[in-house]
């Protein structure tokens, strides 16, 4: 019984990932993390939805998937093969208002055993797992204050989530690693 799940089980992972490199996966991952019941923590899930509003208003932006979950974990490594370039969302506490852009590099961190990674600990896995390095990849940490159960969107929150929304509207003008670089180069 064992052997037979290990045999299906790498079967399906060999034939999903056939399907995969045959279907055209967007160059650009734009994953958000947060959780939408806890305050500012949502600033992760509403970047996207505005995103995603602005692209259903007939923004081209065909080229990009917009991804998000409450989290990161390991299995995100997956969602990051066949990119060009990756942009991490998350509310920060910690991070300057309106927001931070920051280039990542693949590092094996203290969450790396946790229930939740970093996004340079999900690059670090991309590496071990592919044997190839990880695609360019930045986080946007956008500042929130108030991460309560319950809370709504603080004013502050949302005002910094306008901020974040303008600055990488511009970034998907030039949706390219050597242009992010350089802007990230400029701060």
């Amino acid at each position: 019984m064992r052997v037979e799940w290990f045999v299906k089980r790498h079967f399906l992972s060999i034939w999903e990932k056939k399907v995969r490199v045959r279907a055209k996966i967007p160059r650009l991952l734009i994953l958000a993390v947060g959780n939408p019941s806890r305050g500012d923590d949502a600033l992760g899930p509403l970047f996207l939805e505005r995103l995603a509003a602005l692209r259903e208003q007939g923004v081209n932006w065909d080229d990009i998937e917009l991804l998000t979950d409450f989290q990161l974990q390991i299995e995100h490594a997956v969602d990051l093969e066949n990119r060009k370039l990756v942009l991490f969302v998350d509310a920060s506490v910690s991070c300057p208002p309106p927001y931070q852009f920051t280039r990542l590099q693949p590092a094996r961190d203290t969450s790396y055993t946790s229930h939740a990674l970093t996004p340079a600990a999900v690059l670090h896995v991309y590496e071990q797992i592919n044997s190839a390095p990880a695609p360019p990849a930045f986080l946007l940490a956008i500042r929130g204050e108030h991460f309560e159960l319950g809370e709504s969107l603080s004013v502050a929150a949302a005002e910094n989530l306008q901020a974040a929304l303008k600055f990488v509207g511009q970034l998907l003008e030039q949706q390219d690693a050597i242009n992010w670089i350089q802007i990230f180069d400029l701060q």
